[in-house]
């Protein structure tokens, strides 16, 4: 099998592995949300007589929480989402930048390339691993076959170099944004979860407050309080999800110049030193 064959299969493989990640990880997080919410939040030790129906002891946070209703669970749920895959998108792009700076691998790489170092540049590559690295060793593979190639013409040669260069750089740069939808799709729906909980909440606090007879300022002061703690959460969820998101997203897009500038300067280079 060729190098770029094996490339594809690696990166497929990848993909798989990071697919069945994802899947594994929002399963985890809704069960271990939901046995927190019944087992920790609920525990009759944070409420009145020991009943979870009852009201919450004085100063017990967590029995304030529960009364929020089964909409916190799922609420807790994209919390423990946002928190994986941001340390997982934390890993992935801390492998993909390699061992050195990106800003000296690249200069490195263009003061070799200028040297007509070919040889050289493959092992910094070698040397340096990651998505850029990768890019950069799959066009000197091609550098040299192209060089030793008599029957193209010097153009053919160049829109091979780039085409190369394009097909590696595709091969990387989908496995930098991957999951970043997940963090985009929390910060959307994060905050309409929460106010699905205010909302049931305080349906849930007026029918109580209706069925009672009498007004009941304290009892309904308390069903309100305990409905805004779902727009608290999910408000906290998606402040944080575009915060990372964003985050992310620039760090992406500065690794992708990086690749796009080792590029040029190697079909610059490529074009200056070919006949």
């Amino acid at each position: 099998m060729s190098k770029k064959g094996q490339n594809v299969q690696g990166h497929s493989l990848k993909d798989s592995l990071q697919s069945i990640f994802a899947l594994t990880t929002i399963v985890l997080a809704v069960i271990i949300s939901f046995l927190l919410f019944k087992y920790w939040m609920g525990s009759p030790a944070n409420f009145q007589g020991g009943n979870p129906e009852g009201n919450p002891l004085p100063g017990s946070t967590l029995a304030i929480v529960y009364k929020g209703g089964y909409i916190v669970p799922f609420l807790m749920s994209l919390l423990i989402i946002l928190i994986t895959f941001s340390i997982e998108r934390m890993i992935t792009l801390s492998k993909a930048r390699g061992k050195r700076a990106i800003s000296n691998f690249v200069l490195d790489v263009q003061t070799k390339l200028h040297n007509n170092q070919i040889d050289e540049v493959v092992e910094l590559c070698a040397k340096q691993k990651g998505s850029l690295a990768n890019v950069v060793q799959a066009g000197m593979m091609r550098y040299h076959e192209l060089q030793e190639d008599k029957t193209l013409e010097k153009d053919q040669k160049v829109l091979a170099m780039q085409k190369e260069l394009e097909e590696a750089t595709a091969l990387e740069l989908p496995m930098l944004s991957k999951n970043l939808v997940i963090l985009s799709t929390i910060a959307s729906i994060s905050v309409l979860t929460g106010l699905l909980g205010t909302v049931l909440g305080m349906i849930r606090a007026f029918k109580a407050l209706a069925q009672a007879g009498a007004p009941d300022a304290l009892a309904l002061a308390t069903g309100i309080s305990e409905a805004l703690i779902n727009t608290a959460f999910g408000i906290t969820g998606s402040l944080l999800a575009i915060i990372l998101y964003n985050y992310f997203s620039n760090k992406i897009d500065g690794f992708t110049y990086k690749i796009d500038e080792a590029n040029f300067s190697i079909v610059q280079t490529f074009a200056s030193q070919t006949k």
